[in-house]
């Protein structure tokens, strides 16, 4: 004979693992600490600054 289950449960415990997804995922996200945050931010800088620096500018483009 099948195994009897509880739709309402299955249902609520399906609910709470995808909750639980989403919040590791934002966890991940945005946990970060300030530093952490500002220490990126200013690698994301540094990195444009070399990049633009290294560009070449054509004489006709001045």
């Amino acid at each position: 004979m099948a195994e009897i289950i509880n739709l309402r449960r299955v249902r609520k415990r399906k609910e709470r693992e995808t909750r639980e997804q989403i919040a590791a995922e934002q966890r991940l996200r945005f946990g970060r600490p300030k530093v952490e945050r500002r220490a990126d931010a200013a690698r994301e800088e540094l990195r444009e600054r070399t990049l633009d620096g290294h560009k070449r500018v054509r004489e006709d483009e001045k």
